[in-house]
């Protein structure tokens, strides 16, 4: 990508190329008026001299008192010659006033008089300059003798004298020249130590554009930290005031519309988890109440038609429907209770209680499963150990562990259940002999009618439902759970806030022992 100029060097170069640019223009309008323009200022010097000496002489050819201010005008107006002659006296008489006392700059004044008297003849090379008044003309005439250009002015005074003031004109066409060459020198050297004047000055009135650049740049980026130093009121400290206030404003709008964003998303993703599990529970309930139906629609349908007389097959029949009508309450009503913990409808009671209590209770209820099932329980917890929870939801989730453990036990038919302290929580574990659980189902046991076994679920009538249960209780608790696979069989585990033991006293003892 192309390298743009910086505006520091694009300030400086503006003020070289108009300083340059002021300098040509001065150059080019002396070196084209400035002889006009001496030529017109020495040309009004002749006249003004011309009337000074006009009123200094009187009628009677004699100098008034205003001879001192004739010299003095005189003086001032440059080197100016003058001769006034009497055209009635002979002689020396006929000088009655000369600023020259030289005899070679007066017989050169008393040529050109003559030339002028004789320019009818037209032998002379001359130029008129001027010759709008009666009273004298203005003329450019070489000068042989002396090798330069003259202007003169010769005329007559009121008292009837002639009169010849005359100045050098090479004079003003060298001072013309010099001008011209020291104004384009002068105009070098403006123009070179301007430029490098700008160049300092410019990166000194230029560092806060910088310095607003590279904000601008970074807010662009999302960067909000950097602020401007503000040292004036100047227009770049109100711009850079400006800059900090929107930087603060632009980091207060995009912090609530990143808020806003994810609570959208968050809001926009529960909507489609919510849609997901509506439609996964729709298709799960159809699918597990397909065969249930199915089979009680059959074995009905047997029964209307008389398919067998005999009372024993007609009791096989209803213990059928009675069995799977069974299954499906108990799938609904989890169904409902899942469905309540997933969609927040079921809030949790957070309380302190007994979690060895709890277990013994639920134990004590599955005493005459186990028989049937020649299971061997181990628990040797004796309490009192307290954790923060919802009880009854606790209560659901070492149920359906239990129920789990009942349904796989296998080998040894064994099933333990032990708590272990970890810190401020306490694990429940429960564990059962047999196969342990594949590897790849591991994740998915959780998920709601997922079965590991489907031909052993179906022989105990189970939903893939509990362990979902499970997650759902668990996770609502912000509380950890898992399962993990022994050599010998299956431990499924959750964990709770532990919340101490109660004294004698009625206070609580956060240093309890272990169990």
């Amino acid at each position: 990508m192309k390298r743009s100029v910086s505006f520091r060097t694009k300030v400086s170069l503006a003020f070289a190329v108009a300083v340059a640019s002021a300098v040509a223009l001065c150059w080019l309008m002396s070196r084209c008026f400035l002889k006009d323009y001496y030529m017109k200022e020495k040309l009004e010097s002749l006249e003004g001299a011309y009337h000074v000496v006009n009123q200094a002489f009187g009628a009677d050819m004699e100098l008034t008192d205003d001879a001192d201010l004739l010299l003095e005008q005189l003086s001032d107006n440059g080197r100016i010659s003058l001769l006034i002659i009497n055209p009635g006296s002979s002689g020396n008489d006929k000088y009655i006033f000369t600023t020259e006392y030289n005899d070679m700059v007066l017989g050169r004044m008393l040529s050109s008089i003559q030339k002028y008297l004789n320019l009818s003849t037209g032998k002379e090379p001359y130029e008129v300059l001027r010759s709008d008044s009666e009273n004298y003309s203005i003329y450019k005439l070489y000068d042989e003798a002396m090798d330069r250009n003259n202007i003169d002015l010769f005329g007559k005074l009121d008292n009837g004298c002639y009169v010849f003031l005359s100045m050098s004109y090479q004079s003003i066409t060298d001072a013309a020249d010099i001008a011209s060459r020291f104004m384009a020198y002068v105009g070098v050297a403006v123009t070179l130590c301007g430029a490098v004047l700008v160049y300092f000055l410019s990166t000194v009135l230029t560092r806060p554009i910088e310095q607003l650049s590279e904000i601008a740049q970074r807010m662009s980026h999302q960067d909000f930290e950097a602020r401007f130093p503000v040292r004036g009121n100047d227009e770049i400290g109100v711009l850079g005031a400006s800059m900090n206030r929107l930087s603060e404003r632009l980091e207060v709008t995009i912090k609530e519309l990143k808020e806003a964003n994810n609570e959208l998303q968050k809001d926009i993703q529960r909507k489609m988890e919510i849609d997901n599990m509506r439609t996964d529970f729709i298709s799960n309930v159809s699918h597990e109440l397909k065969t249930p139906l199915a089979l009680i629609q059959g074995y009905a349908e047997g029964l209307q038609e008389n398919i067998n007389e005999d009372a024993q097959s007609r009791e096989f029949y209803c213990e059928v429907i009675v069995d799977e009508a069974r299954k499906m309450s108990r799938m609904v009503k989890k169904l409902l209770t899942l469905h309540q913990i997933e969609f927040g409808q079921n809030t949790l009671e957070m309380e302190r209680f007994d979690i060895v209590s709890m277990l013994q209770t639920v134990l004590a209820a599955t005493d005459i499963l186990r028989e049937q099932k020649d299971v061997t329980l181990h628990f040797q917890e004796k309490g009192p150990v307290y954790v923060w929870a919802d009880e009854y939801l606790i209560e659901e989730v070492v149920t359906n562990y239990l129920s789990n453990a009942m349904n796989h036990v296998s080998k040894s038919k064994e099933i333990a259940v032990s708590l272990q302290k970890k810190g401020a929580s306490v694990r429940v574990c429960v564990y059962n002999t047999g196969e342990p659980i594949p590897e790849e189902d591991l994740e998915n046991i959780w998920v709601k009618f997922y079965k590991v076994d489907k031909a052993r679920t179906r022989e105990y009538g189970g939903s893939g439902i509990g362990l979902s249960i499970v997650k759902a209780i668990m996770e609502n608790h912000n509380q950890k759970y898992g399962v993990i696979n022994h050599p010998g069989g299956v431990e499924f585990w959750f964990e709770l806030d532990a919340a101490g033991e109660v004294s004698a006293k009625g206070e609580t003892d956060e240093h309890d022992s272990d169990h």
